[in-house]
């Protein structure tokens, strides 16, 4: 389960695994409220014969809820997952997941003993394959149905407090896409009553981790489906741009050519649907998204409010911004000032750190000046240029924990005199190791006629010295020659 529990479960270092386990969106899991399905390798609850973990009752802060949030018991998401489970799998060492069957990021292997380091690169730095192999894993997520995981199609009220289950299959690019919408969708009151001034992965201390164990759970979903256990999501370093680069068929689609709201038909972008984009319609019905197709994916980027967002950041908005030294401030939501998370997040100026929601900085002013599906929170992971934009904020390298201790890091940030000459030397190395034999042959030919042409020289010197050397002349200037008065060795 990730949603606004994310945030925390990163600080704490206990990140769990997505949304609804397929194992517990039983009748018998709801109604017992607990999740602790075993793990395949040794068939016990949580791995517990194996020690990978154990069950136990969840734990919950005691910290108080903050004045934003005026309810109390009325969303599914309030102390989550307790709504649905209260028992849940607690997994020791390096080992994660809803049933402890996995490794935490930044390991591998059987038991997750293997320290292992990826690098998000910029996109654009890509070689052409990669790139394309890149936007083929998009597109199979797009179309591979998640084996693990469902998505709620119901409250747990509406569920009938477990007794019937509401639940459905999703496909594991549009399982992200839920969650972001589900994480961020308004409060349902009943009857006609929502709440929309709230979110539990935005506008708040939560927003970065909740955002990093987001993409690193999208990676490894990607990871499993292709095997390619080495994919990272690159990143798109927008800084300073003047359109949208990434906005071509050779990348994420480029503008189609009659109707600019659309994607250009030679991406195959252009021809995947939207879920979880109307969420009036949600809310007129008190009903969950329910992943049904609503449409292409929309963008027109640079074609939206200039007054809010006048163009995209600059290189010096976000170097003032890694400056600011307080992580949070104050009231720690979007009126906050001097705010390091505020400032990133775009609800603060990037010159002063002052809160100004009438203006879109940063994170946000990308989403707004893409003009579409990335302009409106809840649906915005819909559009793949979502996960280059989060990548690159991700990249600061450091909210509570290192990522490189999460087991990726990015390119930028490596050693850069270590890194370019170890590319320098890889190339020769591999062809030295593929002539050694030649190279050690050579060198013993070669030390052979060294020592034969070294005797030679010396039996010369031998016999030279055997000669009367009073008759060879001085080495000096030609104009003195006739000057110099010889001297006999007798």
């Amino acid at each position: 389960m990730l949603l606004f529990a994310m945030g925390f479960l990163l600080v704490i270092l206990q990140p769990s695994a997505s949304q609804f386990p397929r194992a517990c969106a039983n009748t018998q899991s709801l109604l017992r409220k607990e999740c602790c399905p075993p793990w395949d390798g040794d068939g016990s609850p949580c791995g517990e014969l194996s020690r990978r973990g154990f069950c136990q009752n969840i734990l919950l802060s005691q910290a108080p809820l903050g004045p934003q949030f005026p309810f109390s018991g009325v969303d599914d998401r309030e102390d989550w997952p307790s709504i649905f489970y209260n028992r849940t799998c607690k997994c020791e060492g390096n080992f994660m997941g809803f049933n402890c069957g996995e490794c935490k990021f930044g390991f591998s292997g059987p038991n997750c003993t293997e320290r292992r380091l990826r690098t998000r690169r910029n996109i654009f730095q890509l070689t052409t394959s990669e790139k394309d192999k890149f936007l083929a894993y998009l597109n199979l997520a797009k179309s591979t149905p998640s084996q693990e995981y469902v998505i709620a199609t119901g409250t747990y009220t509406q569920m009938n407090n477990g007794s019937n289950p509401m639940f459905r299959n999703i496909n594991v690019y549009d399982l992200f896409v839920w969650m972001h919408y589900y994480a961020s969708r308004d409060t349902l009151l009943g009857g006609s009553n929502v709440w929309r001034d709230i979110d539990f992965a935005h506008e708040a201390p939560g927003f970065l981790p909740w955002h990093r164990v987001f993409l690193l759970m999208w990676e490894r979903e990607i990871q499993k489906i292709t095997g390619d256990e080495n994919f990272t999501i690159p990143y798109w370093d927008w800084r300073d741009a003047e359109d949208c680069e990434v906005c071509t068929d050779e990348y994420m689609g480029g503008r189609h050519p009659t109707n600019p709201n659309l994607l250009s038909p030679a991406s195959f972008f252009s021809s995947w649907q939207v879920i979880c984009t109307r969420s009036e319609e949600y809310n007129s019905q008190q009903a969950l998204c329910n992943a049904t197709s609503e449409g292409p994916i929309l963008r027109n980027p640079g074609n939206n409010d200039k007054s809010r967002t006048p163009r995209l950041p600059s290189s010096a908005e976000v170097e003032f911004c890694l400056s600011l030294t307080q992580y949070e401030s104050g009231s720690m939501d979007k009126m906050a000032n001097y705010s390091f998370r505020n400032t990133l997040e775009g609800f603060a100026d990037p010159r002063t750190a002052i809160s100004n929601i009438s203006q879109s900085g940063l994170h946000n002013a990308l989403h707004i000046y893409m003009n579409g599906s990335m302009s409106q929170v809840q649906g915005s992971a819909n559009d793949p240029i979502f996960v280059l934009h989060h990548a690159f904020v991700d990249r600061n390298g450091e909210f509570f924990k290192p990522s490189r201790e999460l087991g990726y890091d990015y390119e930028y940030l490596q050693e850069p005199a270590l890194d370019s000459f170890h590319e320098f030397l890889i190339p020769y190395l591999e062809q030295a190791r593929q002539i050694w034999a030649w190279l050690v042959g050579a060198a013993v030919i070669g030390g052979i006629v060294t020592a034969v042409l070294t005797g030679l020289i010396l039996t010369c010197q031998k016999k030279r010295r055997g000669t009367s050397s009073e008759i060879q002349p001085l080495l000096t200037e030609s104009e003195d020659y006739n000057n110099i008065s010889y001297q006999s060795n007798f």
